[in-house]
């Protein structure tokens, strides 16, 4: 995505029952007029490279799957997400729910992506 950049990466492994990991990000869009605006790039490039929109997790996301569903990807504005943290929805590592707080604070257009293995 034109002027976007990667700027807080968690990795994290669940090794219970229904083990997986993880990939999770927070994305600044410093191209973009408003993280709406950066989350509908995302969709849109997604959308182009084949991949197919499935349910997020909570109304407040979007969310696709692959082709051939070997991944799935979750994002959100920071606001959102922040939203569904707050109220118990979601859960986020602390390093990325701190740094959408501060992009919140610093009025920067950001999302936050979780990737991981899809359904197969």
């Amino acid at each position: 995505m034109r002027g976007a950049n990667v700027v807080t990466q968690v990795h994290e492994c669940d090794k219970g029952a229904n083990s997986f990991c993880a990939v999770e990000l927070v994305v600044l869009g410093h191209g973009y007029a408003s993280s709406a605006d950066l989350v509908k790039a995302e969709r849109d490039r997604l959308r182009q490279s084949g991949w197919s929109g499935v349910a997020p997790d909570d109304g407040q996301q979007r969310a696709a799957a692959s082709p051939g569903q070997k991944l799935r990807i979750t994002y959100a504005t920071a606001a959102a997400d922040l939203l569904g943290i707050d109220l118990g929805w979601i859960k986020r590592p602390r390093p990325i729910t701190r740094r959408l707080a501060h992009a919140m604070f610093d009025r920067s257009p950001a999302m936050s992506v979780l990737l991981e293995a899809g359904p197969d």
